[in-house]
């Protein structure tokens, strides 16, 4: 037989190993959760966002490609626009701002977009496109008080648009507070 030396160390037990892990924890008190509150950061970026959006749409200038659907009238005018909203009517859509809002019908809004129907004037997919675009920019202009709000827009419209469908637009863009109209042609060579 042999002698069991009791000085020789016993292997350890998961038991003995996960108390002692409990027991050094014990010891040292959780950590303080140290963080950054990044909300505040994320609406400041997203305000930032919106007006750098807007400062590059509105700086820029209208970029038009004539085409079947779009031929520009002519005119001799020469004025410059700063910060406006561009509204393109052509035979078959109406953008604003880049973005369809409306089909047409060979240059006719469907009675079924207008608010009264066949006789109506208010175009409610563009109204309702506009008031969001006044909305934002009136929001600009409230933090920045260099860039008023001056209800600007530009028509952008084909040559041969119906006058009835010219003067629908031009009625939804003042129930939306866009006053100042500036059509877009080409120069007269």
């Amino acid at each position: 037989m042999s002698a069991v030396d009791e000085n020789e160390p016993k292997p350890a037990t998961m038991l003995h190993v996960k108390q002692a892990i409990r027991r050094k924890l014990k010891k040292h008190g959780e950590h303080e959760h140290y963080g950054l509150n990044i909300y505040p950061m994320m609406d400041m970026m997203t305000i930032l966002l919106v007006f750098m959006v807007m400062q590059f749409a509105s700086s820029t200038a209208a970029v038009i490609q004539q085409s079947e659907e779009l031929k520009l009238p002519y005119s001799t005018s020469d004025v410059q626009l700063g910060e406006t909203t561009a509204i393109q009517i052509s035979k078959s859509e109406i953008i604003v701002d880049g973005k369809l809002v409306l089909r047409l019908r060979n240059g006719i809004v469907d009675p079924a977009d207008k608010r009264d129907g066949a006789q109506g004037f208010l175009i409610t997919p563009l109204h309702k496109t506009l008031n969001t675009v006044r909305d934002v920019r009136k929001q600009i202009a409230a933090s920045d008080p260099r860039r008023p709000f001056t209800g600007d827009v530009q028509i952008i419209a084909d040559a041969d648009t119906p006058f009835r469908t010219l003067s629908e637009v031009i009625y939804t863009l003042g129930q939306s507070e866009f006053g100042n109209l500036h059509f877009v042609t080409n120069a007269k060579k």
